[in-house]
């Protein structure tokens, strides 16, 4: 597992030995049951997460107690809700394991330290924070602008390694539609597949 997070790190920087020992130092392995949370909204959060085994998502709760997944997060992916570390403001976000999890968190101040010890971990953090706010905006115009056909095919394509470890309502929930929306969809799916090419 300390390999996977290793190739991680050296998609985007190359690190000796002594310094992603270093690294590791600060990194603390941790395991959580099925539907146990991580972060819970309203609560401050000091933690990012690597995630090393399972599927996680994180998720808002509005006024009316309607879900709206935000992300999931599957092994070699980080997950945490990066306003409130930034911000030092209550969570926005619940964080919650959709099955047994193993992860390696690493707290906000430990990772400032990090920096001031070994600033080319500033760089790779700056890059995953890159590639989510890249994604967040992707999605965002994604929501705005292509019909909820698109969005699911575009999922499907994307993310088959979530498709096939989440339940249909979740995926609904990240696309903004309905659960019966997302039956039908996956139903036309299946009709246009039938149909002959010409």
């Amino acid at each position: 597992m300390r390999g996977d997070i290793r190739k991680n790190i050296e998609r985007h920087i190359q690190v000796s030995d002594a310094e992603f020992g270093h690294f590791m130092s600060y990194m603390t392995p941790r395991k959580f049951r099925k539907r146990q949370y991580l972060v819970q909204q309203g609560d401050f959060t000091r933690h990012s997460f690597y995630v090393l085994k399972g599927c996680i998502r994180a998720f808002q709760l509005d006024n009316s107690g309607k879900e709206h997944i935000i992300q999931f997060g599957l092994e070699d992916w980080w997950i945490g809700d990066i306003a409130a570390l930034t911000t030092g403001t209550p969570a926005r976000l619940n964080i919650e394991c959709l099955e047994d999890c193993e992860v390696l968190q690493i707290d906000h101040e430990d990772q400032e330290r990090l920096y001031a010890e070994l600033p080319k971990f500033e760089r790779f953090f700056r890059i995953i924070m890159r590639n989510s706010l890249v994604a967040t905006q992707n999605r965002l115009l994604s929501v705005m602008s292509q019909p909820a056909y698109d969005r699911y095919i575009e999922f499907m394509e994307r993310y088959p390694q979530i498709v096939q470890r989440v339940a249909n309502h979740h995926i609904a929930s990240y696309l903004g539609i309905a659960p019966e929306s997302l039956s039908r969809l996956r139903k036309e799916g299946a009709a246009r597949n039938e149909q002959p090419k010409s």
